[in-house]
């Protein structure tokens, strides 16, 4: 059973907040960071993405990199940006977007969880990235951004949830992107225990988003217990910083795809090729949106078409043979395109559904991209599917929005 664990979270002050908090480091790049955080000194983004300080020829993998990390937090809280609760607490985090609301506990989880697989993963990791993130933990000594999970349902959690928000939030803001941020505090005992034992009866989580945060804090994790001859399995190392929804709040958008080239096929010849695994619908100048499991939207040449994925093209019995990503990939991708591997090839591109359909088709008109693929998303049924059969998903499938803002609370290791 899960492991929720209260912690002394350290926070903003109130009347920072806006300033202090930014997106993940993952969904952008220094020079885009250096852009949204506008010379501000207490921007969020100076802690996660030291290098935006420092030239863009640096070595981003520096150990001056994380150190600048550390010292910039070090800083902001001499300069009380930054406070410490001093009691354990949990909090309740939601997020509005589109008037669609989830509320997530803010928690830590324990990496034994990790190791044992009560904390199930469908993504491979990329050790390079997980190096990364293990030196900002390590240097830093905390768990400066949360990871993401999600939990089956549970009515009683809800109900204590519903409790809490009813109260006066700590933080409630709207970002410039449009979405709403609200922030409660539960301090108190009674509430945090009955919390914390409602959440032992959850089986298993799942990691939604941060599959890299949530390898480097566990792998960290173990490092300080092996290094400790006094652990005794209540340290802080023990515990990493998540965020955690119910999975019927929860919504992941299409993952479309952008192809650079045809591998030498004319469109037309291309579209006879599809043909073989696919029944071809051409929609004109229409965008279409897939609707249902096994349909795709295709952008070539300056028309959208509707293909359907012929029966025998697929196993519904098998929880990564029936996903749309597989089809594409078996069935497009590697015998007509020799895309092979999706984490490596640089003739493929991702688009994430927040950026909708317009953006497939600005690429492929500006003559950037030949072709572009809309998918129908993943449902959470799908990924708890796989994670639960100790399966792994292919690459970029899920995009889950909003993303979780860093810098409402950060979890310290000692």
């Amino acid at each position: 059973m899960a492991i929720l664990k209260p912690f002394r979270g350290v926070r903003p002050a109130k009347e920072l907040v806006k300033r202090v908090i930014c997106r993940p480091y993952d969904v952008l790049d220094e020079k885009e960071a250096r852009i949204e955080a506008n010379g501000d000194p207490i921007s969020f983004y100076r802690v996660i993405k030291p290098e935006m300080d420092f030239p863009d020829d640096f070595d981003h993998y520096s150990p001056e990199i994380y150190k600048k990390g550390k010292a910039t937090y070090e800083q902001m809280k001499a300069d009380g940006v930054f406070f410490q609760d001093t009691t354990d607490c949990l909090y309740i985090y939601a997020q509005t977007m589109n008037g669609r609301q989830q509320f997530g506990i803010v928690g830590c989880a324990s990496v034994e969880d990790y190791v044992n697989d009560i904390i199930k993963k469908h993504e491979l990791t990329r050790p390079d990235k997980e190096e990364d993130r293990k030196n900002h933990v390590r240097v830093g000594n905390m768990n400066a951004e949360p990871v993401f999970f999600a939990y089956p349902h549970v009515n009683a959690l809800d109900e204590i949830v519903a409790k809490i928000a009813a109260g006066t939030p700590e933080y409630d803001l709207v970002t410039d992107d449009g979405i709403g941020h609200t922030f409660w505090v539960v301090s108190d005992s009674a509430t945090v225990n009955a919390i914390v034992e409602e959440f032992a009866k959850v089986p298993f989580t799942y990691v939604a988003d941060g599959h890299h945060r949530t390898a480097a804090a566990a792998l960290v994790g173990k490092e300080l217990k092996d290094a400790n001859p006094n652990h005794n399995g209540t340290e802080e190392y023990n515990f990493f910083l998540a965020v955690h929804f119910p999975d019927n709040q929860l919504q992941i958008m299409d993952y479309n795809r952008v192809i650079k080239d045809l591998n030498g096929l004319t469109s037309e010849e291309f579209k006879q090729k599809i043909a073989e695994n696919f029944d071809i619908e051409e929609k004109g100048n229409t965008e279409y949106r897939p609707e249902a499991l096994h349909k795709f939207g295709m952008y070539l040449e300056g028309k959208w078409y509707a293909l359907t994925a012929k029966p025998g093209t697929f196993n519904d019995a098998d929880p990564i043979g029936v996903l749309d990503v597989t089809i594409l990939s078996e069935k497009v991708l590697a015998p007509i395109l020799n895309i092979v591997d999706l984490r490596k090839d640089k003739r493929i591109e991702f688009v994430g559904g927040l950026r909708g359909l317009g953006e497939l088709k600005k690429r492929v008109d500006s003559g950037e991209m030949k072709a572009a693929f809309a998918l129908y998303p993943v449902t959470m049924k799908q990924l708890i599917d796989i994670a639960d059969n100790g399966l792994i998903m292919p690459p970029k499938v899920t995009w889950f929005e909003p993303k979780l803002r860093s810098g409402l609370v950060i979890h310290e290791l000692a």
